[in-house]
């Protein structure tokens, strides 16, 4: 099965209303920094927590891009509708794209 993905370049900016992003790092990678209005399911809670993952296009997000595939694949043999960000936070961050911290930090990607 081919994953659809999509690069940071692709990515409309600001996120156009109705596309949904899910964050599936590790809670640590996600205190540091996420984006704004994403939704937090660490990759390996995402099989019992399939039902906190938003209906419609999700835009499904990791550091690099690897566990957003393995997450987007998944997600797509449930009938769901995702796409996985390559490049995940990392490009995010070095595109400049806002981003927003859970620890009192300056947003980073970790």
């Amino acid at each position: 099965m081919s994953i659809p993905t999509v690069v940071i370049a692709g990515v409309p900016d600001p996120l156009p209303t109705g596309l949904a992003v899910l964050d599936v790092r590790e809670q640590v990678e996600w205190d540091h920094g996420h984006i704004d209005g994403a939704v937090h399911i660490p990759l390996m809670s995402l099989p019992e927590r399939l039902d906190d993952v938003p209906e419609g296009q999700v835009l499904v997000v990791c550091k690099v891009g690897g566990r957003s595939a393995q997450a987007t694949g998944y997600l797509l043999q449930q009938g769901r509708d995702a796409v996985n960000l390559d490049g995940g936070m990392l490009d995010w961050e070095a595109a400049g794209r806002p981003m927003v911290s859970e620890n009192g930090q300056a947003p980073a990607v970790v």
